[in-house]
């Protein structure tokens, strides 16, 4: 069953291009996370969103998840409330939205041959096979 991981970060003043650059790339060797985004979420916050194969692949990630976190970990703000660095949460999917499908425009009709036109090239054909 597909799951998801959210992680909301508060970055110090100054340190957001260096913060957005250290996600560039990251999570390539992460086993079954299928896509990730980092969203800007207003000034100096953030939130990673990650799309995995399953909760399993995730606890399995974990390990190299917080590898990760370590590498940027100096550029975080205490988020406050005993949270610490990080506000982390995940779990299963249990309703997916999906948007309807764009109408398709509709083809221009081509206009149709006139049977009276066809006819005598076919039985110019016909007579030529005759002649040979």
């Amino acid at each position: 069953m597909i799951a998801f991981n959210v992680v909301r970060f508060r970055v110090r003043p100054g340190l957001e291009d260096a913060f957005v650059a250290k996600h560039r790339g990251a999570g390539q060797d992460l086993v079954g996370l299928r896509r990730g985004a980092l969203v800007k979420t207003g000034d100096q916050t953030f939130c990673f969103v990650g799309e995995w194969n399953s909760m399993a692949h995730i606890v399995d990630a974990r390990p190299r998840m917080i590898a990760l976190l370590d590498t940027f970990r100096d550029m975080l703000e205490d988020l406050g409330g005993g949270l610490g660095v990080t506000d982390p949460i995940s779990g299963e999917t249990v309703v997916e939205l999906n948007p309807p499908k764009p109408a398709r425009a509709k083809a221009k009709a081509k206009p149709k041959k006139k049977a009276a036109a066809r006819r005598p090239a076919k039985k110019a054909r016909k007579a030529r096979a005759k002649k040979k």
